[in-house]
């Protein structure tokens, strides 16, 4: 069981702009390293979401305790999921 507040605190710069869009970012399960949020709040709807969500994956997936990260809205697409795992392969080569 990954710590909830380490994931909230490991959201990073994405933060900020959440606060300022009223966006929350519901960490709704942990169990055996497997992330699910929510994004709530102002990211209902938002055209921005997929980005958000982009920006909080790789910064999860950085973390030794996270296996993998599942958005419950769907907010990220697959190739975005491709192109950031692709990212964090080269960056530990």
């Amino acid at each position: 069981m990954v710590d909830k507040q380490l994931i909230l605190d490991s959201v990073g710069p994405v933060q900020a702009v959440l606060d300022a869009h009223d966006g929350i970012v519901n960490v709704v399960d942990t169990t055996d390293g497997i992330v699910s949020i929510s994004l709530e709040g102002g990211c209902t709807g938002c055209g921005s979401t997929p980005m958000t969500a982009m920006q909080i994956y790789y910064s999860l997936m950085k973390l030794d305790e996270v296996n993998d990260v599942v958005f419950l809205n769907g907010e990220l697409p697959e190739y975005m999921r491709q192109f950031i795992d692709e990212k964090l392969t080269n960056e530990a080569e």
